[in-house]
């Protein structure tokens, strides 16, 4: 027997099918607040963890950058010294005065070099040892962050061991339903129950309200949700509206009470 297509179905069919959905989608959403906060703190915590991972990467890197840097002042300040003793020997056998000044400059520069360079290799010690503390800090955050991690895998583990058999049955249901109602129906649906804060995309009447909003609702149109011939939207929220016959919920019939009787005063005989 082929299957029917969801836009034969009745609207009656269709707020059923989408009331039951929903039934569904809440116990899904009640797994999900079982759960909590984990999944999201997990998530937190493997997104630091990367975080942690660079930074230490980054200085680390750093740090070799730093200790290259030595090495190159150090070969600049071994070479400023061997031309100091050069051009100290040269003076001794200088012709003038002039070419004795021309190789005291130079002596004198290349002091300042080493002098510059000896100043470089103390800054750059100095931040090496900034960059280490920092480094082994970021190190034991790491370790901190990655027992955290554990423990909450862990916890969450065991949560959805717990639930999981559940969930897949429901999950299931609710894809087999689905298919079952018009894709633009299901869409409206799904956006506004993604809207909702609690969730409910189809909500009965109750008490002469919306179940969603507890907004009032006109007696015209609570006899149109009953009619069940189209789909009716609260004016207030935009949850879809069912009656709850059809949701299968039994409310309580508030009796109006007995009028008073009026009590008749007989005249009394003149």
């Amino acid at each position: 027997m082929a299957k029917k297509d969801p836009a034969e179905y009745t609207v009656e069919e269709k707020l059923k099918s989408l009331y039951q959905l929903q039934t569904i989608l809440s116990e899904i959403d009640k797994i999900k607040i079982l759960r909590g906060e984990l999944p999201l703190e997990v998530k937190d915590l493997e997104d630091e963890i990367v975080g942690l991972g660079t930074r230490i990467e980054n200085i680390t890197n750093e740090i070799k950058k730093l200790h290259e840097n030595v090495v190159g002042y150090k070969e600049e300040m071994e070479q400023a010294e061997r031309l100091i003793t050069k051009y100290t020997e040269d003076q001794n056998n200088v012709r003038n005065n002039r070419e004795f000044d021309l190789l005291n400059k130079e002596i004198e520069y290349n002091k300042l070099v080493i002098e510059h360079d000896e100043k470089k290799i103390n800054d750059a010690r100095r931040e090496e040892r900034q960059k280490n503390d920092e480094l082994e800090r970021t190190k034991n955050q790491l370790d901190e962050r990655q027992k955290d991690l554990e423990l909450k895998r862990s916890e969450l583990d065991e949560i959805v061991s717990e639930t999981k058999a559940e969930e897949e049955k429901l999950r299931e249901q609710a894809r087999n339903l689905e298919l079952t109602i018009e894709a633009r129906l299901l869409a409206s649906f799904k956006r506004i129950r993604k809207n909702s804060r609690n969730g409910l995309g189809i909500v009965y009447v109750e008490r002469d309200a919306c179940a969603g909003c507890f907004s009032k609702i006109p007696p015209q149109r609570q006899m149109d949700i009953r009619m069940r011939k189209k789909i009716i939207v609260c004016e207030n929220c935009g949850r879809i509206m069912i009656d709850p016959e059809l949701a299968g919920v039994k409310q309580e019939v508030q009796e109006a009470p007995a009028p008073k009787r009026r009590s008749i005063r007989r005249k009394s005989a003149e």
